[in-house]
C-alpha cells in the first residue's frame, strides 16, 4: 500500500498499480464509490480506443475523506482518437471539462498536453502540489486492466 505524506499527498514519482489495489486503497466511502463509477468507464473507452496508461491525480490520490472529483491524464501514443470523437466525445473534446466532469465524475486530457502558461504538460502538472512542490501520481496499465 502506498503511504500518504505529512501533506496527505502521495509521496513524489508514478506508483504503478494494479487495479484492485487502487480500488482496495481509494474506494472507501460512497463520495468515492460515485467517483470510481466515473473513472472506470473513462478507463473503459479509453483501454478501448487503444489507450495503454492512465495516470490518476486531484484530490481523489490524498487522504481527503471526501474529493470533489478525480484528475487523470493519459498516454496518447496509440490512442485511435476517431473512435474517442465518435464514441466518447467527453473524451475527445476534453477542453469541455463541465460535460466530461458530468459524464466521468473527473477531468482527463492528454497527458502532453499544455497546461496554462506553466510550460509543462499534463503529466508532469499533475505531479505537482498547488505549490507546485513535487507528489505523486497512480498509474495503471490499463493492458492488463481487466474491467470484467
Amino acid at each position: 500500500m502506498i503511504p500518504f505524506d505529512e501533506n496527505g499527498n502521495l509521496p513524489p514519482g508514478v506508483h504503478w498499480v494494479e487495479w484492485e489495489e487502487f480500488e482496495a486503497r481509494f474506494n472507501y466511502n460512497q463520495t468515492r464509490r460515485r467517483l470510481i463509477e466515473g473513472l472506470k468507464l473513462a478507463m473503459l473507452h479509453l483501454s478501448e480506443a487503444g489507450c495503454r496508461t492512465i495516470y490518476i491525480d486531484g484530490s481523489f490520490t490524498t487522504s481527503k475523506e471526501k474529493p470533489g472529483d478525480f484528475d487523470a491524464c493519459y498516454d496518447e501514443d496509440a490512442v485511435d482518437y476517431y473512435y474517442l470523437r465518435i464514441n466518447a466525445p467527453q473524451l475527445f473534446n476534453h477542453y469541455d471539462r463541465v460535460a466530461q466532469k458530468a459524464k466521468y465524475k473527473g477531468e482527463i486530457f492528454p497527458s502532453q498536453e499544455p497546461v496554462g502558461s506553466y510550460g509543462i504538460n499534463s503529466y508532469e502538472f499533475f505531479q505537482r502540489d498547488r505549490g507546485l512542490n513535487k507528489k505523486g501520481i497512480v498509474a495503471i496499465d490499463l493492458m492488463r486492466w481487466n474491467h470484467d
